[in-house]
């Protein structure tokens, strides 16, 4: 959800949306973490009675279409038929250089997976912004978390359960904050999640001595992983949940993705998130300050019609 900038003693939520997000966890990559604001401008519908929401396909899919459940499936189940080839590789490691401080080899082997759209579906909480015409914001959000009434993503506990019975421990970074710690574990517990302790929650708030955090990237977390864990694979539903993004922009992105393309589908393994995300703020120059009818225009405008 959309994160608010953060100083390394005290992160707050970004107002960028970057990755998994209360998401960046948010939501978004470069912006808000885990789940940016899901309902954008209404538009005037020709009758007057109903405005649209520009969240509402995104959420119906999510929630309704077979199509969701295959890819997630399969994304999960692709990933357990390389956690063998992991393990066994010694130089194996799904941290980018710059984020790891330490060598890899010889330490307990974990995979980190993002919480929100990732693990945790949150698409009732984006349902009721659609139905009652809001926006993401941090009261409502955490009420929702509180409720503890996410479901797990298809595919994702018996993933989760081949790992931890080969001896990965499971580590959760997201950019839910840390006080919501306790209902997140409850919830991840309750879904059938490994859940080895507290220490394997990792969210925003949280102060890694020598790292300066940018609003809600993840960087400086997973090198707090790396200290301990020999980090096999990522997962995630926001670019901002692998690598951090430093430029929140159409191009920004593309480059990302081009530098590490070869890393998706063995180290890193992207979820599907239509509702919220980074892709979104860089439409808008990430300026949530704007109102919804101007962000949705700029989000029309950024169409490509083929002409």
């Amino acid at each position: 959800m959309r994160r608010s900038a953060v100083s390394l003693s005290v992160l707050a939520c970004a107002v960028l949306a970057l990755s998994a997000c209360k998401r960046t966890e948010t939501p978004a990559d470069a912006a808000p973490p885990a789940a940016a604001a899901a309902a954008s401008a209404p538009a005037a519908s020709g009758d007057g009675a109903v405005a649209a929401n520009d969240n509402l396909n995104a959420v119906l899919w999510m929630q309704r279409a077979q199509e969701y459940r295959a890819i997630t499936e399969q994304t999960y189940r692709a990933a357990a038929d390389h956690l063998d080839k992991a393990l066994k590789e010694p130089n194996w490691d799904a941290l980018v250089p710059d984020e790891r401080g330490n060598a890899a080899k010889g330490l307990k082997p974990a995979v980190v997976l993002d919480v929100d759209e990732t693990v945790l579906d949150n698409s009732p909480y984006q349902a009721r912004l659609v139905r009652d015409g809001k926006e993401y914001d941090e009261l409502s959000w955490d009420q929702w978390v509180a409720e503890k009434k996410a479901k797990a993503i298809p595919g994702v506990v018996d993933f989760a359960k081949a790992a931890n019975a080969k001896g990965v421990t499971l580590l959760y970074i997201s950019n839910r904050a840390v006080h919501l710690k306790d209902a997140t574990l409850a919830n991840l517990r309750e879904q059938g999640l490994p859940v080895a302790d507290d220490s394997v929650f990792l969210g925003l708030g949280t102060v890694v001595d020598g790292c300066e955090q940018a609003g809600s990237e993840k960087n400086c977390r997973r090198r707090l992983a790396g200290q301990q864990y020999r980090v096999l694979m990522q997962f995630g539903d926001q670019l901002g949940d692998f690598v951090e993004v430093t430029a929140n922009t159409n191009d920004g992105r593309d480059t990302l993705l081009q530098q590490y393309h070869d890393w998706f589908g063995e180290r890193w393994w992207m979820l599907p998130n239509p509702t919220y995300g980074g892709f979104e703020p860089a439409q808008f120059n990430n300026d949530y300050s704007q109102s919804r009818q101007a962000r949705h225009d700029a989000k029309r405008a950024a169409l490509d019609y083929a002409p």
